[in-house]
């Protein structure tokens, strides 16, 4: 009598490579990019390839260094270089960007084992890490080009919606605002979003639980005002920390029903730290706390493999 064989997931197997993951996400934020450059100017441009580049050289020179397998052709490096980018405003100094470019890549990514053992997401921690230590420089935002008669990076300086509160729902929809590259055009993150929810490279669990909750959030606070609502979901990075950010393979839970505490968590925390905190966004502070929580959450909603045996001595 044969016996059933077990092995641990995954036993589906797929043409799917990291590198063809990392190039679908790249070119999810392509309109993202697109708009950035439209509203912003060539500077969006320098900004994102400069990123890119300093961390896939970041990348490779720290894989020499500590004589490992080349990993730059895997695409997340130039990855996390263009949200890295997208998380910038296009006034910061470019030598500020290559700083938060090492943060992310050497510091939070490879000192901790490179692609798959870091415990947050690099560009969001190379983001909070800017944020905190040159405040002034990563709050200089700038109205975009499309919003003015005359555009003058020295001359036309603004607050981001979610401090002023005065934008427009359509503005803020397709981008005449100011604020980060990535933050300014919700209608491209959206199209970039669903592209890849129907590519099947990331779950629709989580940013729809983050959205989703954000809404309902908003909507009690204000007493079911419906404008408030959509404001916030618009406005700042929530629709990029939603679809690119809140889903990365490594720092977010692996089933959905951990994929949904994810997204619930990521939205309170949000909505608390937009409606009660010193910042008037909470999207990297929230995410980069549910990572911190992602190896809890994982083995609170992970279930016991189908045949498995319980080791001598074991609780589990």
């Amino acid at each position: 009598m044969k016996l059933l064989h077990v092995d641990p997931s995954p036993h589906i197997r797929d043409n799917m490579t990291t590198q063809k993951i990392m190039l679908c996400v790249i070119a999810a934020l392509v309109p993202s990019a697109v708009a950035a450059v439209i509203h912003f100017g060539w500077l969006a441009l320098l900004m994102m390839v400069f990123c890119m580049v300093c961390s896939v050289a970041f990348e490779g020179l720290c894989r020499i260094v500590m004589k490992r397998e080349q990993t730059i052709r895997d695409g997340s490096a130039a990855l996390t270089g263009l949200l890295l980018a997208m998380n910038l405003p296009v006034t910061l100094p470019l030598w500020e960007a290559a700083l938060g470019c090492f943060i992310a890549i050497v510091v939070v990514k490879q000192l901790f084992g490179g692609l798959g053992q870091n415990f947050a997401n690099p560009a969001i921690a190379a983001r909070i890490i800017l944020m905190l230590s040159l405040t002034e420089d990563m709050t200089r935002w700038i109205q975009p080009r499309t919003a003015v008669s005359d555009f003058s990076y020295d001359a036309v300086s603004s607050a981001t919606p979610l401090v002023s509160g005065t934008a427009n729902i359509m503005d803020l929809f397709w981008g005449s605002t100011g604020g980060c590259l990535g933050e300014t055009c919700a209608a491209a993150l959206l199209f970039g979003g669903i592209f890849l929810i129907g590519m099947g490279i990331i779950s629709p669990v989580t940013p729809f639980a983050y959205l989703g909750t954000m809404a309902v959030c908003t909507l009690i606070y204000s007493g079911g005002d419906v404008h408030f609502m959509l404001y916030h979901l618009l406005a700042g990075g929530l629709m990029l920390g939603a679809f690119f950010m809140a889903t990365d393979y490594v720092t977010t839970p692996i089933t959905w029903q951990g994929k949904l505490i994810f997204g619930v968590g990521c939205g309170i925390l949000t909505f608390l730290i937009r409606a009660f905190g010193n910042y008037p966004e909470g999207v990297s502070f929230s995410i980069l706390l549910m990572n911190i929580l992602t190896p809890y959450i994982d083995k609170f909603t992970m279930t016991k493999p189908f045949g498995g045996i319980r080791k001598a001595g074991s609780k589990a």
